[in-house]
């Protein structure tokens, strides 16, 4: 059997259990911080020379300038020619839907006039402008995922973002062929074969050959987790996630294995990884948990599943979906299956997930790979803030502001007033120097394309 935890809402003390079944920190391991901090300040300094020697040292590549790091611009498209045709196509089929799903995204620019009175011909709005480049890192070796590639790339290219730079680590030549090919589908401009922090360091400020980029996605080890951390500010990062989470709310209709099934799939990930089925059904919930037990033994990853289902899953029994469903806004998981008859009556309940599973034969593998919507999502409770990763994330906003001379005598009382509150007179002087020109001096045109 299955250590996993049982927890009922009825018990007196549900609410310190669960507190504790959430409670997570990222473990800030002081050698690899130091580490880290070591190798971007290195990297900083000494660009190319420092890239060559961890390269080396960590992947067990010898090369003598950093230019022999990137890859041919034509073997992308080789590795996707030479996959076997069934991979081929389910990794093009992946592709389209993934981008026919983001390319419903784009956020457009904006702008209204405003047409009566003192303010007449103000112009409000809003510029939105793709990111320049953007870096995207890639675990390589045995731990890649080609899947990873498509959806950290293609809502980059749908927001029209204008360089994308690809870093994956090939240890001792170790080449991935679907993460190249992948790579070309989703319109990769430049691969260069370096990992860990060093990656990510020449990323953020740039070497003699690595071009500095304006924001960092893409998954990676502790090293690289703590390397995105300690550069955003000097560029973007996507997000910093935790452990995969997955919480499935079930009436009681679906099939036991299937639930089992969708419990493993995020438990193979990682030790850490959270694992919940709610359920008001005391029977299924014994089912499931027997399922659980009969089917982890056929698993090529059943210690790392077996890890995370004792270490942080729960089978946890309530009175009624709806108090499933205030569970679920509590934890705020990163995958939330609904397995119900009538999912979509309940959806109204949910206020907080990084994705949302409809029906019993929405496996939560679907979003990860070929359904669409990106399997880049907030973890740890982020899902009460934070969205999952689209074309948003690759787009920027400029505020558009112009006024006519009626508008600056207008809004400029109104400015002085609160910049001579705040005690900022050189505010309050900027907006009353243009009160006092004769409104009809100065014209502006108006914005005819943002």
């Amino acid at each position: 059997m299955i250590a996993i935890k049982r927890l009922t809402t009825a018990d007196a003390d549900f609410a310190a259990r669960l507190e504790t079944l959430l409670a997570f920190e990222s473990a800030q391991d002081d050698a690899v911080e130091a580490t880290v901090t070591a190798i971007l300040a290195d990297v900083r300094q000494r660009g190319d020379a420092a890239l060559i020697e961890y390269t080396a040292r960590f992947d067990r590549i010898a090369v003598h300038s950093a230019g022999e790091l990137e890859l041919a611009p034509d073997e992308m498209q080789q590795a996707l020619a030479r996959l076997p045709e069934k991979q081929r196509t389910a990794l093009t089929a992946a592709a389209e839907r993934i981008r026919s799903y983001h390319l419903r995204q784009p956020l457009q620019s904006w702008h209204y006039e405003e047409e009566e009175g003192p303010l007449r011909g103000t112009l409000l709005g809003q510029k939105i402008t793709p990111l320049e480049r953007v870096g995207l890192y890639v675990p390589g070796g045995k731990a890649s995922y080609p899947s990873s590639v498509l959806m950290n790339a293609i809502p980059a290219r749908v927001a029209g973002v204008e360089e994308l730079i690809m870093v994956v680590p090939t240890p001792a030549g170790e080449r991935n062929p679907m993460v190249l090919a992948a790579a070309a589908l989703a319109g990769v401009d430049r691969v260069f074969t370096i990992g860990g922090a060093q990656a990510v360091a020449a990323l953020a400020y740039g070497t003699q050959t690595v071009p500095k980029v304006d924001k960092i996605v893409g998954p990676g080890n502790a090293y690289v987790a703590a390397a995105k951390r300690r550069v955003f500010g000097i560029v973007g990062i996507d997000m910093l996630a935790g452990p995969s989470e997955i919480l499935i709310i079930s009436d009681g209709l679906a099939s036991p294995d299937w639930l089992a099934m969708d419990l493993f799939s995020q438990a193979e990930h990682d030790e850490l990884a959270q694992p919940i089925l709610i359920s008001p059904n005391a029977e299924h919930l014994d089912q499931v948990a027997e399922a659980l037990a009969r089917l982890l033994p056929s698993m090529p990853r059943r210690q790392i599943i077996r890890s995370a289902l004792e270490n942080r899953g729960a089978l946890i029994l309530v009175r009624d979906l709806a108090e499933a469903c205030r569970i679920a806004n509590r934890i705020a998981p990163e995958h939330l299956e609904l397995a119900l008859a009538n999912a979509e009556d309940w959806l109204t309940h949910i206020r907080h997930a990084g994705a949302i599973f409809l029906g019993p034969f929405t496996s939560e593998s679907l979003g990860d790979y070929c359904a669409g919507p990106n399997h880049v999502l907030p973890t740890s409770g982020s899902a009460r803030f934070s969205s999952p990763l689209g074309v948003y994330d690759f787009q920027k906003r400029s505020s558009l502001i112009r006024v006519s001379g009626s508008g600056a005598h207008a809004l400029g009382e109104i400015a002085a007033t609160l910049a001579y509150g705040e005690g900022l007179a050189a505010h309050a002087r900027s907006a009353e120097y243009r009160q006092q020109q004769d409104q009809d001096q100065l014209t502006c045109s108006s914005v005819d394309q943002l």
